[in-house]
């Protein structure tokens, strides 16, 4: 399997925005969909946002809908998740994944490809 490194990361007050990236070898990136998901101490690993390879359909959790955004260049092998009007709850470490396929899934074992993890914090 490839690698996966996110970057972008950080401490933000609420109200504050932040870009994550996802650096990824070139068979790990193609073609599928790529994911992020996070992680706040004491909870499980939840999904956060989706996006296929074409980079048409995307999907989020209900609690970042209309807060962030996912996206990909392809040709850079990187995707992104732009953080807009944080909130405390948002602290967590946020993870990048490689989806089995190229489809908009929510699991995480649906994906098969992890990064080791940013860490974000958003202070009140």
């Amino acid at each position: 399997q490839g690698q996966l490194v996110e970057s972008g990361g950080g401490l933000v007050q609420a109200g504050g925005s932040l870009r994550l990236s996802c650096v990824a070898s070139v068979r790990t990136f193609l073609p599928n969909a790529m994911g992020w998901f996070r992680q706040a101490p004491g909870k499980e690993r939840e999904f956060v946002a989706t996006i296929t390879w074409p980079g048409r359909n995307t999907a989020y959790a209900d609690s970042v809908k209309g807060r962030f955004t996912i996206s990909r260049d392809n040709a850079k092998n990187t995707v992104y998740l732009q953080m807009n009007s944080l909130k405390p709850e948002d602290t967590a470490v946020y993870y990048c994944a490689r989806s089995q396929q190229d489809a908009l899934f929510r699991s995480p074992s649906s994906y098969n490809n992890w990064g080791q993890g940013a860490q974000v914090t958003v202070s009140s």
